[in-house]
């Protein structure tokens, strides 16, 4: 049996670089930083006091009822934006599509962490009484991909993937293969996070997981740079329309992108660290090779997982020289987080649509703040600006606390 073609129609995102995909990609071609110091609460005593965060947003925008944004986690309002862009963008109209067939796979890999601090905040100062009646529903994960569903009356496969940082990867994976399996035409896949909040900078804090650079936030978040110190915690969210290549062109749609190959692996090794060499990493893009049926050669960009960390930037580019040997030194490799900061259980999904911007404008994304390369990271990282290059074919990693790894290829489409 021939399998089914898998495409990309549509894309949306809410990033630190701009509120929808264009001003996100714009700022990010320029180079610019979405990383600031925060404002929003006393963080004099914590060791990071900057993130990566969305600003201006309006969620009463983005939701028919406006009840249901007051009753949504900023993490859900991030995702119902990123949505509705992908479904306008994808020129759908929900009133002549088979809603049945459509689905929604949108997850979160800390989900809704600022209902959770404001309602416990409460709980301690004013008792059980006032507690929100909307508080769990608020907190899960999976209430973006549910209120998603009902805005629109999609009615389809329905979940959400909890991979902490590869959370939107296997959401995008999982789609492509729910599409293939003819359980679904089209389904909007992606995540969402909004973690920059008191509990959440604690936590990291906490782990030693982030950067301490107070007093230069911009240049913080330096991936494979020699003096990198840790990520940089940032909100927001991104989704792309996955849908079946036919009945894309049945009803008219432009097809960004084929999404070909999915790689899923466990490093069954250490709950924060990666295993040694990358080898989970390996085996997630081998395994995305070879389920698209291309060979290493024909990759010609790779949007890194690339945190800024000490140990994960090392070990990712150990998996990329084991996975493509001689060809490593020949693909260009930039990471995006250098700019949007860590979007966590969004990162994936963001990075995948840079790929797809890769693709559409033959231009590479660079890797700024590498001012100093470690010598242990001796890869192309496209350092500092934005480079003209053809693309038509590229994977995107994103490596999750837990020992998940997920990675993505997309090609240009050939009919």
């Amino acid at each position: 049996m021939n399998q089914r073609r898998v495409v990309i129609t549509g894309m949306g995102a809410v990033t630190p670089l701009g509120l929808d995909v264009s001003s996100t990609w714009t700022n990010l071609l320029a180079g610019k930083s979405g990383v600031s110091t925060l404002t929003s609460w006393d963080n004099s005593k914590y060791d990071c006091r900057f993130a990566a965060q969305v600003k201006d947003f309006e969620p009463r925008k983005h939701f028919f009822n406006e009840k249901d944004a007051r009753r949504a986690d900023r993490y859900t309002q991030l995702a119902m934006a990123s949505a509705k862009e992908a479904v306008k963008h994808a020129g759908m109209d929900p009133q002549q599509l088979q809603l049945d067939r459509i689905g929604v796979l949108v997850g979160s890999g800390i989900g809704g962490i600022k209902s959770l601090g404001d309602q416990d905040e409460i709980l301690l100062t004013k008792g059980p009484g006032r507690i929100s009646p909307f508080l769990i529903p608020m907190m899960i994960s999976n209430m973006a991909a549910g209120l998603i569903s009902m805005e629109f009356g999609f009615a389809g496969p329905n979940f959400s993937v909890v991979t902490a940082c590869a959370t939107s990867n296997n959401c995008i994976g999982e789609a492509w293969r729910l599409i293939r399996d003819n359980e679904a035409e089209i389904i909007l896949a992606g995540g969402s996070e909004a973690a920059c909040t008191p509990l959440g900078m604690s936590g990291f804090c906490a782990m030693k997981a982030l950067s301490t650079r107070n007093d230069e936030p911009e240049r913080a978040s330096r991936p494979f740079d020699r003096d990198r110190d840790g990520f940089v915690m940032a909100e927001g969210a991104a989704i792309v329309i996955v849908e079946e290549l036919e009945h894309a062109k049945k009803r008219g749609a432009t097809i960004l992108a084929e999404l070909t190959g999915y790689g899923l692996t466990a490093d069954a090794y250490h709950m924060t660290s990666p295993a040694p060499g990358g080898a989970g990493a390996v085996r997630a893009m081998q395994n995305s090779l070879k389920r698209a049926g291309i060979s290493v050669d024909k990759v010609d960009y790779i949007n890194a997982h690339g945190t800024s960390t000490p140990v994960g930037d090392a070990a990712e580019t150990e998996a990329i020289k084991a996975v493509f040997g001689s060809h490593a030194k020949k693909i260009p490799v930039s990471s995006t987080k250098s700019m949007t900061g860590h979007l966590l259980g969004a990162a994936g999904a963001a990075e995948l649509i840079f790929c797809i911007k890769a693709i559409e404008n033959n231009i590479l994304p660079p890797t700024i703040n590498l001012d100093n390369p470690d010598p242990a990271c001796d890869l192309d990282y496209v350092p500092h600006k934005a480079r003209e290059a053809r693309v038509d074919t590229a994977l995107s990693n994103s490596f999750g606390f837990g020992g998940h790894n997920a990675t993505l290829l997309v090609q240009r489409f050939a009919g």
